[in-house]
């Protein structure tokens, strides 16, 4: 397959998996985006439990859902690709039905359905990093990474604003959100079971082809990647709530800064990630955290604006940090496959997404207690902290890893 320098869409599809792979992607991220925006109102207005209660049976369902992360890890290992990409899909559909069966009032069948989505949303990206790293080798594997993340914003986008368009319905319109959403992933975890694709496990290769190195610690680069991965609620929850708490501005402005930073990743993160294709892995992911830690100095400088200047400033400085994280993005699940001996893969990308799940758990928790304490404990602590870590993987060890699996592939396109 030649090198995708120049970005060809019919290379770029087959590197990622084939059209009905791309599809199931589509069709799973669309039910994800329908369902993200209503998890909330569904537990307030149709079960009718409190928001603490709702928010915190959320929240203890995402984190526990992390504890399913070793075992995909060894299922990965044995050499299971598409196999596990459907079954994180299929789980959800299992969540969603426990969604669907919780009377009103009843907080543990809300809890239980919150796991099980949770374990789906926690082990689909690790087994597409592998999945995608078996069809893919080298800068092909990256773009095709790159384009899934693309890909999958844009049908995320799409059924958040599906869901948004539908949620003045009322309950019955919110259970049927729920019976669509749950369809959308079991038609997703059809599409990508049928693509089938597998790799030989290493105790089954031969001695001549088996890779014996040990799986890399990426102790500093698990480390940093949980400060990294706060550039994702950056415009979820922080620069809402500095606009909406500090400058008092309309609600629209957070909207817009969520509707750019979603077009912005799907329209330049197969660009910027070719474009930086000439540079090192590591050093790429450390220039990301060169930027993010600029848009943190510039939120930073923002927050010292009046009113008037204030608001269009966050916005302008929130365009830098959407770069930032398009460029950790298309740089960091792309190191840990590069560096990863193939047949300690799968574990190697489940700690890398236990790392990302955790950041992600616990950085609105910190970002709203720091954002308590005023602009320069948010955004200088945001701006110290991710400097550091940028200076870790920087100067981290340096492998070079032949990651090349021995595949067996149908024919998917």
């Amino acid at each position: 397959m030649a090198t995708l320098t120049r970005i060809q869409p019919r290379a770029l599809v087959r590197a990622s998996g084939g059209p009905r792979y791309a599809v199931a992607l589509a069709v799973d991220a669309l039910g994800t985006g329908m369902l993200r925006p209503f998890l909330l109102l569904y537990g307030v207005t149709v079960l009718r439990l409190s928001a603490p209660v709702t928010g915190t049976a959320m929240t203890v369902g995402i984190v526990a859902g992390l504890g399913c992360m070793p075992a995909v890890g060894r299922w990965l290992d044995h050499g299971a690709r598409s196999t596990v990409v459907a079954a994180s899909m299929l789980v959800r559909v299992l969540g969603v039905a426990l969604l669907l069966a919780a009377p009103a009032g009843h907080v543990w069948l809300f809890a239980a359905a919150a796991l099980f989505l949770g374990i789906g949303n926690q082990a689909w990206p690790a087994a597409h990093a592998a999945l995608v790293a078996t069809v893919a080798h080298g800068r092909d594997r990256d773009t095709a990474l790159a384009a899934a993340r693309s890909l999958r914003n844009a049908a995320l986008g799409v059924g958040a604003l599906l869901a948004t368009a539908c949620l003045a319905g009322g309950t019955t319109v919110l259970r049927a959100l729920a019976v669509v959403t749950a369809l959308a992933y079991l038609a997703a975890a059809a599409l990508a079971w049928s693509v089938r694709i597998h790799a030989r496990p290493a105790k089954a290769a031969p001695a001549d082809d088996r890779d014996d190195e040990p799986a890399p610690r990426m102790l500093a680069l698990l480390a940093a990647n949980v400060v990294y991965v706060f550039c994702l609620n950056v415009p979820e929850v922080a620069v809402p709530l500095v606009l909406v708490t500090q400058f008092h501005a309309s609600p629209v402005w957070p909207a817009a800064v969520f509707v750019a930073n979603t077009v912005l990743v799907v329209t330049l993160q197969v660009p910027v990630t070719v474009l930086l294709s000439r540079f090192s892995r590591r050093t790429v992911l450390a220039l990301s955290g060169v930027v993010l830690t600029a848009s943190y100095l510039g939120f930073l400088a923002a927050a010292s604006l009046g009113h008037g200047w204030g608001t269009p400033a966050v916005a302008a400085v929130s365009v830098v940090c959407t770069i930032g994280e398009i460029i950790y993005a298309g740089s960091a699940t792309a190191l840990v496959t590069a560096i990863t001996p193939a047949h300690v893969l799968g574990r190697a990308l489940a700690r890398f997404q236990l790392s990302t799940g955790f950041g992600l758990a616990v950085s609105p928790a910190v970002i709203t207690a720091l954002a308590a304490r005023g602009p320069a404990a948010l955004w200088g602590g945001l701006a110290m902290a991710t400097l550091l870590s940028a200076s870790a993987v920087a100067t981290g060890k340096r492998r070079k890893i032949d990651n090349s699996p021995v595949v067996r592939l149908p024919r998917i396109w």
